[in-house]
């Protein structure tokens, strides 16, 4: 059924970031059970899909760059925000043979919908948490990479807080429809934030973040 779209959609990525260990985890995850059931015709398209609660799927060239972003090594552990359908998460989790992954989701719904996803595609390292209006998960901190997949103003203390010495944060940053996926790193003389291009996300909600729907 998406033999023809998985070829075509690879093959893209492939010309698009070049082949390596990023897309052959995204091959690794079958894309079409983090999707609502009616929209998994469309699982191999090269955009991003509704998947309730006014949030999305991104888009899998996105998954792929914000994930590629991170610079894994295989063994960190690995904070996502905003875990949604789980797809993402699944994604890192792939990449990370001896480290795993803590996936927070403010939403009830979408919580439980990544924690059966991921189960049910036999994904192990990865902890799916709950969370309230904070952003992050400090009581299971500290991190050495942080994914954000939600747009922020700019890039939240609570979250530089997680990150261990050396770690690596990315996260889309700015006002409006467009942002800028940006990386910060901390290191030694301080925090270094190095933007990689423009991107569009749902906006990150919490203490710290949006406090309500721009």
């Amino acid at each position: 059924m998406f033999k023809s779209d998985r070829s075509r959609l690879f093959d893209h990525l492939a010309k698009a970031m070049g082949d390596g260990p990023t897309l052959d985890a995204m091959r690794a995850v079958p894309r079409e059970r983090f999707v609502p059931v009616r929209l998994r015709s469309q699982a191999y398209k090269n955009k991003p899909l509704p998947i309730g609660n006014g949030q999305t799927i991104s888009q899998p060239q996105m998954v792929a760059w914000a994930a590629d972003a991170l610079e894994l090594a295989g063994d960190e552990y690995v904070l996502e925000v905003g875990a949604g359908s789980g797809y993402q998460a699944a994604v890192i989790a792939a990449l990370l043979p001896e480290g795993r992954v803590v996936a927070t989701e403010r939403i009830p719904e979408l919580a439980a919908m990544a924690t059966g996803n991921l189960a049910k595609c036999g994904v192990g390292n990865v902890q799916v948490v709950q969370t309230g209006p904070g952003l992050g998960a400090p009581e299971l901190g500290p991190f050495d990479a942080i994914l954000v997949s939600a747009s922020a103003l700019q890039v939240p203390e609570a979250l530089l807080s997680q990150l261990k010495p050396g770690g690596r944060m990315v996260i889309p940053v700015g006002a409006g429809q467009y942002q800028n996926l940006t990386r910060v790193r901390v290191e030694a003389d301080g925090v270094k934030i190095e933007e990689l291009g423009p991107c569009s996300y749902v906006p990150l909600l919490g203490e710290g973040a949006w406090q309500t729907l721009p």
